[in-house]
């Protein structure tokens, strides 16, 4: 095993046993080096690496520290990854959201506030007729972003947060080529709300499906033809 991915594994378990605790800072360099038999330059790397996921917090002048450790925290480097594929491979990401969005509408049918269902009824209001395709995005990602906080799943929800805006590339390359598909994702998102306001959680599971789905079959049969998602200039 390199010394680094050694030196990581000795914090970890430091982390996982409970020995360093979500905010605790970290022993000084040369006295942590010593006690886990590692250089100081492998420490150093191993926390530089674990700062980048959001592990440990390097605070100059004050020491390092381990962070909340929330998952909406540690899974943020999620989007950066999936910000580097684009094309076939966005259809992996989207099989991914229509295996985790669906559960998680039908979480929020059953869990939701009635408070939060009408504020999700809201997001869908504020949309005019006629909206630019970029506020058709900005709210359709907000949509989706409720409904995953309302499933009570912190996990899930930052799951389904990363996966999400980076998947916007084929969304928007749709609404701009594909006739209705704008009217259609209106459509959907109010069947959506309506079955989760009516906390049928199968009816929610099975809209979300067939509305991620949608987006899904699209991208196979441009991609198939020798499509793309569109101009350079869109990134997921």
């Amino acid at each position: 095993m390199p010394v680094t991915d050694e030196a990581i594994e000795k914090i970890k378990a430091m982390i996982v046993s409970g020995e360093l605790r979500p905010g605790s800072r970290l022993p000084k360099e040369a006295d942590l080096a010593e006690r886990l038999g590692l250089s100081r330059s492998s420490l150093r790397e191993a926390v530089k690496a674990l700062s980048l996921i959001r592990v440990l917090d390097v605070r100059q002048g004050d020491g390092t520290y381990v962070t909340s450790l929330e998952p909406d925290l540690l899974l943020d480097a999620l989007g950066f990854v999936v910000d580097f594929h684009q094309d076939d491979t966005v259809l992996e990401f989207l099989e991914v959201r229509r295996l985790l969005e669906p559960a998680a509408g039908a979480m929020a049918a059953r869990a939701m506030s009635d408070e939060d269902v009408a504020g999700l009824r809201e997001v869908l209001d504020a949309l005019s007729p006629d909206a630019t395709l970029d506020e058709l995005i900005a709210n359709d990602l907000e949509f989706h972003r409720r409904i995953a906080a309302g499933s009570g799943n912190s996990v899930l929800c930052s799951l389904i947060d990363g996966l999400s805006a980076p998947t916007a590339r084929a969304r928007i390359w749709r609404g701009m080529t594909e006739e209705g598909a704008v009217e259609r994702t209106r459509d959907q998102h109010r069947a959506i709300c309506d079955a989760i306001a009516a906390r049928q959680p199968d009816l929610a599971h099975a809209c979300l499906t067939v509305h991620i789905a949608g987006v899904e079959q699209w991208l196979r049969a441009s991609l198939g033809t020798g499509g793309d998602l569109g101009p350079a200039g869109l990134r997921p």
